[in-house]
């Protein structure tokens, strides 16, 4: 197996060491699990404590699902990027 070293810009060093990576990375679980799951519950009706926030509630489980993973996307191509330069 062989061994690559890979240079990434200094944006991806300083996000990667900020607080805001570890909220994405702990965002991660819900966007994959609770959300999804909150948006069939939301749509069956079964969640009568949020009844009256669907308004805000939908659109966050949306954002959750869709731009968490985005931030993932972006590092990989920066990553893929650096591998196909080598």
């Amino acid at each position: 197996m062989d061994k690559i070293t890979i240079e990434l810009d200094a944006k991806w060093k300083r996000l990667a060491n900020s607080r805001l990576y570890f909220v994405v990375s702990a965002l991660q679980g819900v966007a994959v699990t609770f959300a999804p799951l909150f948006l069939y519950w939301s749509g069956r009706s079964r969640l009568p404590l949020l009844s009256d926030h669907q308004w805000w509630f939908v659109p966050l489980c949306f954002a959750m699902i869709f731009l968490v993973p985005l931030f993932y996307y972006r590092l990989g191509n920066a990553v893929i990027k650096e591998l196909r330069r080598q």
